[in-house]
């Protein structure tokens, strides 16, 4: 199958998911996860991505994130990668790919999937059967926009700002969305636009970006790919 162009639009922000190769194992004891937030911090800052939730799982990376600048998202993408790999390679006497490929990505409607994507990153792990509450799971911005503690990482974005005008009111605002689960339809939704680089958006919305872009923003009502054998296989790998 063709792959997609990518969406090259600044200032939208965007769910990105990078999975190691074959869903291997990436991030093995505590150090891996710190020197990739380190050089992610550092990728991020110096190609202009502003990151707004993220998540390390143990064989892929959730980021939320917005690009201020076309090429932001694959250059920060293209730096940490290159810089994890020399690294996970070097510490575990290996050589050769780490990654599956290039990144999966999804640009989203800010009015109604910016929290609602925050909050799929950062339930992965309960998803996963990991954790039972995410603010168990060490390496997620949770801890920053639920919990308030300090995280470098994190810009936060106007829709997480509007929840309340202090501290205080955003934090408890955050954890009540967390007490109203997301359907199961709609966690589908984010796996599937995410997956084949569709927008996660309204058709208001996706009538809007359409035009900016030299693709189709959205998958067919009917027929196509989701009547054929390879959109059932890839559905049941690639679930995140």
């Amino acid at each position: 199958m063709a792959r997609q162009p990518r969406f090259i639009l600044p200032n939208y922000p965007q769910h990105v998911i990078q999975r190691g190769n074959n869903r291997n194992v990436i991030f093995h004891v505590p150090g891996d996860y710190y020197f990739f937030l380190e050089k992610l911090k550092l990728a991020s800052e110096k190609h202009g991505c502003l990151i707004h939730a993220y998540i390390l799982m143990t064989n892929h990376v959730h980021l939320l994130v917005t690009p201020l600048q076309e090429n932001s998202i694959s250059k920060m993408q293209q730096m940490v990668g290159r810089y994890y790999v020399q690294y996970f390679n070097k510490r575990y006497h290996r050589s050769g790919t780490l990654w599956e490929g290039r990144y999966k990505a999804t640009l989203i409607d800010n009015e109604k999937y910016f929290l609602t994507c925050a909050r799929y990153i950062e339930m992965n792990p309960v998803r996963a059967g990991m954790v039972q509450y995410p603010g168990d799971y060490l390496w997620s911005s949770y801890h920053y926009n639920a919990l308030g503690k300090d995280d470098a990482l994190i810009h936060p974005h106007d829709q997480y700002l509007a929840l309340g005008s202090t501290k205080e009111k955003r934090l408890h605002a955050y954890q009540l969305m967390y007490k109203m689960p997301i359907a199961e339809k709609t966690i589908e939704y984010i796996r599937d636009a995410t997956n084949k680089a569709w927008i996660l958006g309204d058709v208001a919305f996706t009538k809007t970006i359409t035009p900016q872009i030299n693709r189709r923003a959205s998958k067919l009502s009917k027929g196509g790919d989701l009547k054929s054998q390879y959109y059932k296989n890839q559905k049941d790998i690639n679930r995140v």
